[in-house]
């Protein structure tokens, strides 16, 4: 994996880093807000002293103003003194922490001294036998002891980082159960230092690299996060063969979540392909995938976005996934005022409607039915009795004009129908005889039969013509009754009424004279 530099030239250090200022400067300009990135702990190597302090405000600029919340550098392994934290830049970034509670500070720790020193295997198993033995204690509890003085007692420790490869001398290789051991006397000795609240990151190379990286594993109790570093390098020419590969992407999570851990990404970016903006895009939908504690892309060439000019495309793609999202300025529409055009008034001719008569209908008057009031001198109807023949003749009975009544329907009670006594004419020889009365016609009278008045629609009914009543004539005299059981038999003559009326009533009278010892008379 690639190096950091790290170069504690302190003679040039000023004139370094204010011309690392000065392009951090020109390269920070901010840009054009695109898609927000994700809310996980992200920075970036920019440096290890305090000229990687200062980038990191221009480096969120350039991001659009997204936070950089994690500052990470490394201590220099050359001497022991640097790894015990003996060097002036702690301080820079002691400061850039304390200044935001959110912020993290990521420290890598070399194990060894001469750590890039090319040192040969079996001298580096000679190295890790010593420190499993003890004899490196001091220099890591000076470190614990600084850092705490410093006021950073929650420092991510990146201890012996890349431990399953071949190039520093604190790998793991040559002697994998006494390096385990090794790790795990570091870690006691700087947990042992009072106010310590350090997280401690095992970091391997992603693939197998000289050794699998799981045979390094020191033990649960004395890892935190279990971290990986991944460039765009072999084995795997894919992304995909990176996530798939022995030890790769997806065996460090697997690892990670079977033993509790939460990930890291301390390093990661571009190696050996040139500018390749799809494996960032891919590794950047990974991290936020997975959700990391944290993750730092390693910005120098040939790994860098930011810093290295020779990777534009990468560089697009990781600004604009990592630039936050913001709402854009609101611009005001300008309000145009609509001109007003009079509308032409056009006078609408007036049409005179042409007024239809309507037709008169005519309502014919419906007349209220009046109610027929009979007269005072009509006889009220009266139920016929029976009539006892009396000898005597009724005295003849002048007709008066009556009103007719409304023809109301009465049961009549049938009874025998008794001769009306006829009045003889008076002869010149006047003898009084009286009539045997005829014996009544038992033939009941036929029964007239009810008539129901059919309902009907109301039809102006006219007023009942009352008849003019008219003087009675003067009847003639009538003549003289005849004699009881007289000879003569008399028998009225009939000429009509009106001729009666004229003439009187008239009789023929028979004599008949059969004497009265001749046995034929009657009476």
């Amino acid at each position: 994996m690639p190096r950091p530099r790290r170069r504690l030239a302190s003679t040039c250090i000023g004139t370094v880093a204010a011309g690392l200022l000065a392009t951090g400067a020109a390269l920070a300009a901010p840009g054009k807000d695109q898609s927000g990135g994700s809310d996980i702990a992200m920075g970036a190597y920019l440096d290890y002293g305090p000229s990687g302090v200062a980038r990191i405000p221009y480096l969120s600029r350039w991001l659009g103003g997204r936070q950089i919340r994690v500052g990470h550098t490394y201590l220099p392994g050359d001497r022991w003194a640097g790894i015990e934290g003996n060097v002036g830049f702690l301080q820079d970034w002691a400061d850039w922490r304390r200044a935001e509670d959110e912020r993290m500070f990521v420290l890598n720790v070399p194990m060894q001294e001469h750590n890039e020193g090319r040192v040969p295997d079996h001298q580096v198993a000679q190295l890790i036998r010593a420190g499993a033995g003890g004899l490196y204690d001091r220099h890591f509890k000076r470190l614990a002891e600084r850092l705490v003085e410093l006021d950073v007692p929650d420092t991510v420790i990146v201890l012996g980082w890349e431990m399953n490869g071949s190039t520093y001398t604190h790998r793991c290789g040559p002697d994998p159960e006494n390096w385990k051991a090794y790790w795990r006397r570091v870690v006691t000795t700087m947990r042992s230092v009072p106010g310590q609240e350090f997280t401690f990151d095992f970091a391997p190379n992603r693939g197998t690299d000289a050794i699998g990286w799981t045979r390094c594993y020191p033990g649960d109790d004395v890892v935190d996060v279990i971290g990986m570093d991944t460039y765009d390098q072999g084995p795997g020419r894919s992304f995909d063969d990176q996530v798939t590969q022995p030890y790769g992407l997806q065996e460090h999570v697997d690892f990670a979540k079977a033993h509790g851990k939460r990930i890291s990404y301390p390093e990661w970016g571009l190696f050996r392909r040139g500018d390749n903006p799809e494996y960032v895009r891919r590794m950047l939908k990974w991290i936020e995938q997975h959700k990391p504690l944290y993750h730092t892309i390693t910005d120098y060439c040939p790994h860098g976005v930011w810093q290295c000019k020779q990777n534009p495309q990468s560089a697009k793609v990781f600004r604009d996934a990592l630039t936050p999202e913001k709402p854009g300025p609101v611009i005001p529409t300008p309000v145009v005022p609509t001109p007003v055009v009079p509308t032409p008034v056009v006078p609408t001719p007036h049409v005179p409607t042409p007024q239809v008569p309507s037709p008169q209908v005519p309502t014919p008057p419906v007349p209220k039915p009046s109610p027929v009031t009979p007269s005072p001198q009509a006889p009220a109807p009266t139920t016929p009795s029976p009539l006892v023949p009396s000898p005597q003749s009724p005295a003849p009975v002048s007709p008066s004009p009556g009103v007719p009544l409304p023809a109301t329907p009465v049961p009549v009670t049938p009874s025998p129908q008794l001769p009306t006594p006829q009045v003889p004419v008076q002869t010149s020889e006047p003898t009084p005889q009286l009539p045997t009365p005829e014996a009544p016609d038992p033939t009941p009278a036929p029964v007239p039969t009810p008539v129901t008045p059919s309902p009907a629609a109301p039809s102006p009914v006219p007023s009942p013509a009352v008849p003019k009543p008219e003087p009675t004539p003067p009847q003639p005299p009538q003549p003289a009754k005849p004699a009881v059981n007289t000879m003569q038999w008399c028998v009225p003559l009939n000429f009509g009424e009106w001729l009666s009326r004229l003439v009187g009533r008239q009789s023929v009278c028979v004599q008949l004279d059969w004497g009265r010892a001749s046995g034929f008379w009657p009476f």
